[in-house]
């Protein structure tokens, strides 16, 4: 008498894979969200950040003039550009005022803006129409 063969059979070793792989996907959709929230948080401290560098110049040089383009503020912006939706933070700035935005990721439709008010606001209103309007107000209050 023949004893039998130990071993899986192909319908088994299939099973496994096929159990393995929707965990796996879970899994990456799960990594993925977090990803997204990741870089929110970190836009929104880049931002916030920016706006601890911006008062500095102005104490420094008594004028916002450089917020976009030059020194600790604008290192913000740049750190802040890379984290944002489609890699785009806006930023417009005058000698006596300023307003940066950029685009969170998990909700595509809201945005994060900051400005030399002091204000930090999560809002559905663009960037373009918040900060950079042909009349910017350099304000983030959403007209």
């Amino acid at each position: 008498m023949k004893s039998p063969k130990k071993g899986f059979t192909l319908i088994e070793l299939l099973v496994v894979i096929a159990i393995i792989g929707v965990l796996a996907s879970i899994v990456f959709v799960n990594v993925n969200s977090a990803r997204k929230k990741a870089k929110d948080v970190a836009l929104k401290g880049n931002l916030s950040q920016m706006m601890v560098a911006a008062e500095q110049t102005y104490d420094t040089s008594n004028s916002y003039s450089v917020v976009c383009t030059a020194g600790a503020s604008f290192a913000a912006y740049t750190a802040a550009t890379a984290q944002a939706n489609g890699g785009t933070v806006s930023c417009v700035n005058s000698a006596a005022a300023w307003c940066a935005c950029g685009r969170e990721n998990v909700s595509t439709t809201k945005y994060f803006c900051v400005d030399s008010t002091g204000g930090k606001t999560e809002t559905t209103i663009t960037c373009a129409t918040d900060c950079e309007s042909t009349t910017p107000d350099y304000a983030c209050d959403g007209v």
